[in-house]
C-alpha cells in the first residue's frame, strides 16, 4: 500500500462521542489579533468578601454570596434562550432517515437580535429556532460561524427581552464562583448551577489536527445542552460561553466537574467581526495534510519527527503559487516548530491573511525553505 493510502487511511475524524469530549466540536483559539481590536471591557468586579484589616482573615458572609448569585441570575437569565435546530436526514440505502432535532443554548448580546452560540449547536441544521425565558418560540438565523473557535452568531428578527453584559474574562482567576445557565438535554430550560473558576489557560486536543486553546475550566455543571450558554460572574457578567464536558480520559479514568468554556473576550472579537462582515477570517494556505508524530514517522521511516504531510495541494491556492507539492512535509511555520504542543492549524492562525512567511520543508529527504503570502479563508 502507497503511503498515501496509508496516511489517507489514517485521516479519521475523532467522533465526539467515543472521545473525551463530549458536547462539543469546538475550535481552536488563536485569534491572532483580532482579540487585539476589541472594544475596551468593563473593569473586574470587587471581591465583595470583607477583610479584616487587623488579622487579614477572609470573612464568608454566606448571605451575601447567595444574594450576588441570586441577583445575577435575574440579570442574565432573561437573555438566555434553549436553541433547537433540525438537521436533515440522509439518505441510505433503505431510503431516507428522517430529520434530526438538535438543542443547545445561547444569549442575546444586543438589541438587533443578535445571539451567541456554539458552531456545534448549529452546524449543519437548516432551520434554527429559540426559545426564550418565557417559553416563546421564533425563528433565528445563522449570520456566521467560526468552527475552529465553535462560536456561531445568530439573529431573530423576534422580541429581544434582554440583552446579556460582557465581563473581561482576560481577568479572572481561580477560585472564582462563576454561575452556568442554559438548557441541559433540550428539556430543563434555563437550569442554573453554580461553580468556580478551576484554572484559565486550559488547552485540549480536539483529535481533529487543532487544539482548543485558552480555555476557562470550572466545576460548575455542564451537560449536553448547555453548550452556547454564558458562564457568568458575581456581577452579572457574561465571562465565557459554556462549550464542552471532559467526562473520561483515554486510560478508561473518569472524571467530574470538569467543564469548559470559550473566554468572553475571545467570543466578542469574533462575534464583532461576523456581525460586520458576515464571516470571521482565517489565514488559508491550501493543503490537506496528515500530522505527523514520532509513531507515524518511524513506522513510514519518514525524514521527520514532527510536521504535517501534504497530502494534496489546492490548484490556485497560496500553497500552490508557493511550490509546494504533494508529499512534502513542512516542520516550520516562520520561527515556530511543529511538535507535541504547536500543531499546525494553531500555528498558522497566529497569523492573519496577507502575511508573508517561510516554512521549513523536507522534501526528498533535503531541508528547504519555501515563502509564502497566506491567503484568506471565510467561514459563515
Amino acid at each position: 500500500m502507497s503511503l498515501k493510502k496509508v496516511l489517507y487511511a489514517f485521516f479519521v475524524v475523532v467522533i465526539a462521542g467515543a472521545s473525551a469530549l463530549t458536547g462539543a466540536a469546538a475550535g481552536g483559539f488563536a485569534v491572532y489579533r483580532a482579540i487585539q481590536q476589541r472594544g475596551s471591557l468593563p473593569a473586574p468586579v470587587q471581591n465583595i468578601l470583607p477583610v479584616s484589616n487587623a488579622s487579614q482573615t477572609l470573612v464568608i458572609n454566606n448571605t451575601n454570596i447567595e444574594t450576588a448569585i441570586t441577583q445575577s441570575v435575574q440579570k442574565v437569565a432573561p437573555a438566555v434562550v434553549t436553541v433547537v435546530g433540525t438537521v436533515p436526514g440522509q439518505m441510505t440505502f433503505f431510503g431516507p432517515t428522517p430529520d434530526q432535532t438538535v438543542s443547545g443554548s445561547g444569549f442575546f448580546i444586543n438589541e438587533q437580535g443578535y445571539l451567541l452560540t456554539n458552531n456545534h449547536v448549529v452546524e449543519g441544521t437548516k432551520e434554527i429556532r429559540i426559545i426564550l425565558s418565557d417559553g416563546t418560540e421564533q425563528k433565528a438565523s445563522v449570520v456566521g460561524t467560526d468552527r475552529y473557535a465553535d462560536i456561531a452568531v445568530l439573529k431573530t428578527d423576534g422580541k429581544v427581552p434582554a440583552v446579556a453584559a460582557l465581563g473581561n474574562s482576560d481577568r479572572l482567576d481561580p477560585g472564582e464562583t462563576v454561575i452556568a445557565i442554559g438548557s441541559p438535554l433540550g428539556n430543563f430550560k434555563n437550569t442554573v448551577t453554580v461553580g468556580v473558576v478551576s484554572a484559565t489557560g486550559r488547552s485540549i486536543d480536539t483529535g481533529n489536527g487543532y487544539q482548543i486553546e485558552d480555555l476557562i475550566q470550572t466545576d460548575a455543571a455542564i451537560n449536553h445542552g448547555n453548550s452556547g450558554g454564558p458562564l457568568v460572574n458575581l456581577a452579572g457578567q457574561v465571562i465565557g460561553i459554556n462549550t464542552l464536558v471532559v467526562r473520561n480520559t483515554a486510560s478508561g479514568d473518569v472524571a467530574e466537574g470538569l467543564g469548559f468554556a470559550i473566554p468572553v473576550n475571545t467570543a466578542a472579537a469574533i462575534a464583532q467581526q461576523i456581525i460586520q462582515k458576515g464571516y470571521f477570517a482565517r489565514p488559508y494556505m491550501g493543503i490537506r495534510f496528515q500530522p505527523i508524530n514520532p509513531a507515524i514517522a518511524a513506522r513510514y521511516n519518514l525524514p521527520a519527527q514532527w510536521g504535517v504531510y501534504v497530502m494534496e495541494v489546492v490548484e490556485g491556492s497560496p500553497a500552490s503559487k508557493a511550490g509546494l507539492q504533494q508529499g512534502d512535509i513542512i516542520t516550520r511555520i516562520g520561527d515556530v516548530a511543529l511538535d507535541e504542543t504547536h500543531s499546525y492549524v494553531n500555528t498558522l492562525f497566529t497569523f492573519k491573511p496577507g502575511d508573508e512567511i517561510t516554512l521549513t520543508v523536507m522534501r526528498g529527504g533535503k531541508e528547504m525553505q519555501v515563502k509564502i503570502t497566506l491567503g484568506e479563508a471565510k467561514h459563515g
